[in-house]
């Protein structure tokens, strides 16, 4: 049974192998010999890695679920060890457990950095940064359709179009994933280009906004981002990040476009034009309505870029959308809107039962036929009862360990929600390098429980405390 699960593993070992391979010519290409080695350490181990993976015998018995969980698990393992070998091994001195961190950062997507001045780093590690978001994100896409059997047939359909997944059809999917994932890469990158940002910074930024994550090339995004087409470019941009995957690949690929496909997105499109409509109207104080566009498209992505730094403090309002999250076939995190405004309409029904009991009120969402159920509701509810305990214990912890609490409590938010710490949040000064290795490991750990817990907690409750 072990098989199938470690081979799902070596393909991204083989990506590593890619990735160490083109740090090692783009290294050579600009004579940056300084961490050369470490790029031959990662390769050599990563290829070893991949081709035992491959080579072990895949028995026919079908695994189970819980099974494909571990894997999950054991990639966000394995995976963010290898990735770290290029930092543990570099000139700049970092120790494993800072190695683990920025390495644990970039491949959930949060974008925490141990750096406190990017400048001191060499353009190669800089890229090998970004590069663990890149190869994070289609982990996380890849799991979702690993651990497919967790949903309901209605939700199977409105992901892939398919209701049966074998293992072909899995294969099949994942094929399209990495083609997709790909190709939205490089066009963010030649998008980014057109508009004059140079090929450096738009390899990088493409990296992290395809992903999801907050690493950054330097140490403010001001020092790529110069007039406010860019800034509206690149705000439209994450926007790729917040919607689903498959959404992008049927609108511009399927001719025969089926609206319940879509309607998790066309929820997400509404949302997006209320708060960018809300913004408009309020909150647009010296016509920098394009730098609070900015802010909003990457809080709600869970990207957490910002240019803002003189508006009105608006960190509680951007901290909600960070939370609320995009769509749940995206690389975003966040609790999901879908499930937020599922949750409202049943509750809105329920209190409307309440005073007009011969009615019948449908809980059904816009754009489609599609019923949720009272089971639905409760997972629902029980994903935000996960967050809040995980925010409560995390921000308990933190502040153990003598931090402030307010910093605790919007550093457990951005934790949880996988979100960089940026201007528009309040902690754009804060240095993990100098935090105690407790707060670290705390941080760690709830960085990949934020990214997973969607995908694995709820279910192992549910075999574990409800057995039948």
């Amino acid at each position: 049974m072990f098989g199938l699960q470690v081979r799902y593993l070596s393909f991204f070992f083989a990506i590593i192998t890619v990735l160490s391979f083109f740090n090692i010519i783009y290294s050579y290409y600009l004579n940056l010999y300084l961490n050369l080695n470490t790029y031959y350490y990662c390769f050599v181990v990563s290829l070893v890695l991949a081709i035992l993976f491959y080579k072990i015998k895949i028995p026919e018995k079908k695994i189970n679920i819980f099974k494909k969980i571990l894997t999950v698990f054991l990639g966000y393992i394995l995976l963010p060890l290898i990735l770290s070998i290029p930092f543990y091994f570099s000139i700049y001195n970092l120790s494993f457990l800072d190695s683990l961190f920025e390495t644990i950062s970039g491949f959930t997507s949060t974008g925490f950095t141990i750096f406190p001045n990017i400048k001191n780093i060499d353009q190669s590690l800089i890229l090998w940064r970004s590069s663990t978001q890149w190869i994070g994100g289609l982990y996380f896409l890849f799991s979702i359709i690993f651990l497919i059997d967790i949903y309901d047939e209605n939700f199977k359909k409105t992901l892939t179009n398919f209701i049966s997944f074998n293992n072909s059809e899995i294969l099949k999917q994942v094929t399209k994933i990495f083609f997709l994932y790909s190709a939205l890469t490089l066009s963010i990158f030649l998008i980014l280009n057109l508009f004059s940002i140079r090929s450096f910074d738009s390899l990088n930024l493409a990296f992290t906004i395809i992903s999801s994550g907050g690493f950054l090339p330097v140490n403010d995004l001001s020092n790529i981002i110069k007039d406010n087409i860019q800034i509206v470019v690149l705000s439209i941009l994450m926007l790729l990040s917040f919607f689903s995957i498959f959404f992008t690949y049927n609108l511009l690929l399927i001719k025969k476009k089926n609206i319940n496909f879509f309607y998790e997105d066309l929820h997400l499109i509404i949302y997006f034009i209320i708060i960018i409509s809300i913004f408009f109207l309020f909150f647009s104080f010296n016509n920098n309505f394009s730098v609070n566009l900015l802010s909003v498209s990457s809080s709600i992505s869970n990207i957490g870029f910002s240019l803002n730094t003189n508006e009105p403090n608006l960190t509680f309002i951007f901290l909600i959308l960070v939370i609320i999250g995009g769509s749940f076939f995206s690389t975003s995190s966040g609790l999901r809107f879908i499930k937020i405004y599922s949750l409202f309409k049943y509750s809105i029904n329920q209190i409307l039962s309440f005073s007009r009991p011969k009615n019948v009120f449908m809980n059904k969402l816009m754009f489609t036929k599609i019923n949720f159920d009272f089971d639905e509701i409760n997972k629902y509810f029980l994903s935000i009862l996960i967050f809040v305990l995980s925010l409560l214990i995390l921000s308990s912890l933190l502040s153990l360990n003598g931090m402030q609490f307010e910093n605790s409590f919007k550093l457990s938010i951005l934790t949880l929600m996988n979100t960089v710490n940026s201007s528009i949040y309040g902690l754009e000064d804060f240095n993990f390098s100098n935090q105690h290795f407790f707060t670290k490991y705390s941080l760690i750990l709830f960085m990949i429980i934020g990214r997973i817990e969607l995908l694995t907690i709820l279910l192992l409750l549910r075999k574990f405390l409800f057995k039948n």
